[in-house]
C-alpha cells in the first residue's frame, strides 16, 4: 500500500482533530473502562518504553486497538501467542519458539514497524504513526471517512470501515474505542502529557462563548447553559483537554485558570473584564458591548 507522508499540513490536521475531539456521551463508560484497564498495567506497558523508546500509551492504546487489552495476544494482530501470527502479518515472531511472552511478540511487532527508531512523539507525529500502523486505506481510498482506528467513539466518525481485509462497507460501523480517543481521555485524565504543536488554530474568540444574557461561567457539579461552549473552546489550546459534559467542575475550572491566569490571556483585547470569585476557581464574565 502507498505510504502518506508527514508533512506540516498533515500534522496540522492531527492536531485540529485532537483539540475538537469529543468523547460521546453514550460511549464515556466503555472508554472509563478501558482507561482503568490501562491504567491497571501501566507497568508493563512502562518497560517496553523504557526498552524501545516508544510512549507507553502509545503500547497501550495499540494493545486495546489489536487485543482489547488481551496480554494472551500477538500485538501485531491480536492472533494467540500459542503459535506464530497466521493472520497479516503471518508468522511473527520469526524467532524465538511459542508459546510467546506477550513482551517478546510486542517488542517484534513494535520493531516490525520500526517504532523504535522514531524520536518524535509529538502529538501531531503519534497519530500519525498509529494511523499508520493499521494502514493508510481510509485516507487513501476513502478519505471522506476518518479513521476509526483513531477516531471511533468520538465526534470525528459516524460509520464506514474495512469488515475484512481489503473489504469496505459505508455502513458498517466500528464497535472498538479508537485510539485518539483513548489518548485524549488519558489527557483529560492528567495521566499522561501530551507535547502539542505550539502553534494554535484557534476558530473563534472568548466573545462566542459568553451568553447576551446572565453572563455567568461559575463552579458547579452539575450540567449548566453553556459550558459545553466554554469547554470546547478551552479544549482548542494545546495543553488543555476536557471532557464535554457541561459541568463546570474543577477541572474545568483549572483550565480557565490555567488558560486566563498561567498563559496570561488578555480578555481586555475582547472587550471582557473578569475577576476571581471563589475557589475552586469561579468566573464571571462580562462584556461592555453587550
Amino acid at each position: 500500500m502507498p505510504k502518506v507522508s508527514y508533512a506540516k499540513p498533515l500534522a496540522k490536521k492531527y492536531e485540529r482533530l485532537f483539540n475538537t475531539c469529543e468523547i460521546l456521551p453514550e460511549h464515556f463508560q466503555q472508554v472509563d473502562h478501558i482507561i482503568k484497564m490501562i491504567s491497571q498495567n501501566q507497568t508493563r506497558y512502562e518497560r517496553l518504553e523504557d526498552e524501545l523508546g516508544i510512549p507507553w500509551y502509545f503500547v497501550a492504546a495499540i494493545h486495546s486497538l489489536e487485543c482489547s487489552l488481551d496480554f494472551s495476544k500477538h500485538l501485531h494482530n491480536g492472533d494467540p501467542l500459542t503459535h506464530r501470527t497466521i493472520h497479516v502479518p503471518k508468522n511473527r515472531p520469526r524467532y524465538g519458539n511459542p508459546p510467546f511472552t506477550w513482551e517478546e511478540s510486542a517488542i517484534d511487532a513494535l520493531k516490525m514497524k520500526r517504532l523504535h527508531m522514531v524520536k518524535d512523539w509529538s502529538l501531531p507525529h503519534l497519530l500519525y504513526k498509529m494511523e499508520e500502523y493499521n494502514g493508510w486505506g481510509y485516507r487513501l481510498y476513502h478519505p471522506y471517512c476518518l479513521s476509526p482506528y483513531l477516531w471511533s467513539f468520538t465526534n470525528h466518525y459516524t460509520s464506514g470501515k474495512y469488515v475484512s481485509d481489503g473489504r469496505w462497507s459505508d455502513t458498517a460501523k466500528s464497535r472498538q474505542c479508537g485510539g485518539a480517543a483513548i489518548i485524549k481521555r488519558l489527557e483529560e485524565l492528567e495521566i499522561i502529557t501530551l507535547k502539542h504543536d505550539h502553534e494554535t488554530y484557534i476558530h473563534g474568540t472568548f466573545k462566542d462563548i459568553i451568553p447576551k444574557k446572565n453572563p455567568l461561567f461559575f463552579y458547579s457539579l452539575k450540567k449548566e447553559d453553556n459550558v459545553k461552549k466554554l469547554q470546547r473552546f478551552l479544549n482548542e489550546y494545546p495543553g488543555i483537554s476536557l471532557r464535554i459534559d457541561g459541568i463546570p467542575g474543577p477541572r474545568t475550572s483549572l483550565a480557565v485558570k490555567k488558560l486566563f491566569i498561567e498563559k496570561e490571556v488578555n480578555l481586555a483585547h475582547n472587550s471582557y473584564r473578569y475577576r476571581r470569585l471563589r475557589q475552586p476557581i469561579a468566573w464571571r464574565a462580562t462584556s461592555s458591548n453587550l
